[in-house]
């Protein structure tokens, strides 16, 4: 690398971090209004938090799709599962998810989306699980239908990545996945389980390139993927 591009680079990452800045004013001068989202979390989204009316896919893991639910689910919101018939509510739990405010749709069979749209009408945060990739007409008429209700959907991606490269749902706002996975505690072939922490990442089309934290997960839960 040349004296004057080096010379350069500080500059460049200072631009940057400034374009990052004005999208985030925009987002909220747009009247772009967020949910309560883990705070690790919210500092890789764009916008710094889930956002009403958006779409965000969750590659596999049902982890992941607790810890989104878990904050909007303390601060009051309802929540709606669609399709997930291993969603275990003794999990959700322990994850801090109010079961009074939640709905399970486990079977909705080839009314998947009609019960998604339906379930979004009622309620703030709603995760779905295709059985197969919605046409492109399809996802457009619920995407307008959750910007009108000022719904979040959080679409449960569990289709191999060489079936769909791009994603069973394209349009998403952000992609996030775990990463990596580990347990404390455990020494020299000895010792005692004590915390689990995951390493989140997101990828969206507003940052140059992936975003990634550790996040502590609640005790005795494991990363619980749908395979």
């Amino acid at each position: 690398m040349s004296d004057s591009a080096l010379a350069l680079a500080p500059v460049v990452e200072r631009v940057h971090e400034l374009q990052e800045r004005i999208r985030q004013l925009q987002a909220a001068k747009l009247d772009a209004r967020s949910i309560p989202t883990h705070s690790a979390i919210a500092e890789l989204l764009p916008g710094g938090a889930l956002q009403e009316g958006a779409t965000y896919s969750v590659d596999r893991s049902l982890t992941l799709i607790m810890l989104l639910l878990a904050a909007p689910s303390a601060a009051g919101a309802w929540c709606g599962v669609v399709g997930v018939p291993e969603f275990g509510v003794e999990a959700a739990a322990g994850f801090g998810i109010d079961l009074d405010r939640l709905v399970l749709v486990p079977h909705p069979g080839e009314q998947w989306l009609a019960a998604t749209a339906a379930v979004a009408d009622a309620l703030s945060v709603v995760v779905v699980r295709p059985p197969r990739r919605a046409s492109d007409a399809s996802i457009s008429r619920l995407s307008a239908r959750l910007r009108k209700r000022g719904a979040t959907l959080l679409v449960l991606d569990a289709w191999p990545r060489d079936a769909w490269p791009h994603g069973v749902w394209p349009q998403s706002d952000a992609m996030l996945s775990i990463t990596e996975s580990s347990w404390a505690g455990i020494g020299d072939g000895h010792g005692h389980l004590q915390s689990r922490e995951a390493t989140v990442t997101v990828t969206s089309k507003t940052h140059g390139r992936p975003r990634s934290a550790r996040i502590l997960l609640p005790e005795n839960h494991d990363d619980m993927r749908v395979r």
